[in-house]
């Protein structure tokens, strides 16, 4: 099962970069289809074929996916929009 693990360092405060996570999750979500929810400082979101979290500390944010067989094949297209979401908003 194909994976996703992204990691971004950021200097916000841990509310900004939660708010940053919100808004890439918002704009991924519309996109593919995904629903999320917080638990903690752990955005865990999910869709037929598609599960994972995205958790903020201090100092980072990491972001960890399952892909299904069918999404697998889009796993480069899925891991360039999350990354230029991420790097957008916690510029």
């Amino acid at each position: 099962m194909p994976s996703i693990d992204i990691r971004r360092k950021h200097h916000h405060s841990l509310k900004d970069a939660k708010a940053a996570v919100k808004k890439t999750a918002a704009a991924i979500g519309k996109k593919f289809g995904i629903e999320s929810e917080w638990d903690g400082d752990t955005l865990h979101f999910e869709r037929p074929g598609a599960s994972g979290a995205i958790h903020v500390t201090n100092k980072e944010v990491r972001v960890t996916a399952q892909l299904g067989f069918l999404l697998g094949a889009l796993k480069p297209m899925i891991e360039k929009e999350i990354e230029s979401h991420l790097d957008k908003e916690l510029a």
